[in-house]
């Protein structure tokens, strides 16, 4: 789960689908952020990660990092949200050139989907064909612990909306994405051995993305459980349906920062629950560090960004 906190809102679009603006002014958008952004990198990254709540320490282990403040970048929304930094980061990683955005833009701080998503759009614009997310979660599954580790295989979209609503501009992604396979297998098959040959403890499980900010009543654990979720969280699934429809690689892991057992329900302490994603962190940094180092080229299926 992430926590709560009051950001600034981005003038990338309004919440839900009103207003919505013309596909060519995403694009544009897009296109300026892109323009500003490639003249202050060093490599075009290969691939984006996104950083989760608590999680911001992971960028330590790039090497030839360039920082550049989301405040610094046209149109980039801002969090102001415990554990989000607000960097666009660029260096190596495992040899690799990547991008790492330290903190997301929630929706529950009240950005539109489309704002929320355009980080993402950012990256597939300067040529990353994989994103791997990371985010702090509650786990619902009788064997979760605090500080276990899940990759996630699939998703529900509860949160009530879809970054994909309104006019679809087709130079982004098709009108009708593909979701049979939201998460790369290979990918994640991948993280399996990786985790194996690092004796890395890692769990498979299904991610349900809410509106938040509110916790989860009993009831509602009850009901997301019996659902099919395993984990859930007020992020990542805008990001990986818009990384989809960008003809992006995805591949997400969920740090359990506490446990939602309905009958064993006790108040969420934030404090906590930064102290636990950061306690996870190192194991988490090494797993997809040795995953980035062994990540294939992607397939002549994904096509190149447009210049």
């Amino acid at each position: 789960m992430a926590t709560t906190g009051s950001g600034t809102m981005s003038g990338t679009t309004g919440a839900g689908t009103a207003g919505q603006a013309a596909p060519g002014d995403e694009r544009r958008r897009i296109e300026e952020a892109r323009d500003a952004l490639r003249p202050r990198l060093p490599f075009a990254p290969e691939a984006g990660i996104v950083l989760g709540t608590g999680l911001g320490q992971f960028a330590a282990a790039l090497t030839d990092a360039v920082t550049i403040p989301y405040a610094d970048i046209p149109h980039f929304p801002r969090t102001a949200v415990d554990g989000h930094a607000g960097d666009f980061i660029v260096g190596r990683l495992g040899g690799r050139p990547i991008a790492i955005l330290s903190g997301r833009a929630h929706y529950y701080e009240g950005h539109g989907m489309k704002a929320v998503t355009f980080p993402v759009r950012v990256l597939r614009a300067l040529g990353a064909h994989t994103l791997i997310a990371t985010n702090a979660a509650g786990g619902m599954h009788p064997l979760h612990q605090a500080g276990d580790l899940v990759v996630v295989v699939d998703h529900i979209n509860l949160m009530g909306d879809n970054p994909l609503v309104g006019p679809n501009d087709d130079s982004l992604g098709p009108r009708f994405p593909d979701m049979s396979e939201p998460y790369d297998r290979g990918l994640i098959a991948l993280a399996r051995e990786v985790a194996l040959e690092e004796r890395i403890a890692l769990r498979e499980g299904v991610f349900v993305g809410v509106a938040g900010p509110n916790l989860e009543t009993r009831a509602e654990y009850r009901f997301l459980r019996a659902a099919g979720a395993d984990v859930v969280g007020m992020s990542l699934v805008p990001e990986a349906i818009a990384a989809v429809h960008g003809g992006m690689r995805v591949l997400a892991f969920a740090v359990v920062t506490d446990t939602c057992f309905p009958d064993a329900l006790e108040p969420v302490d934030v404090a906590k629950i930064l102290a636990t994603a950061a306690k996870a962190e190192p194991l988490l940094t090494r797993l997809v560090t040795r995953v980035v180092e062994r990540m294939p080229a992607p397939s002549a299926g994904i096509p190149e960004p447009r210049a």
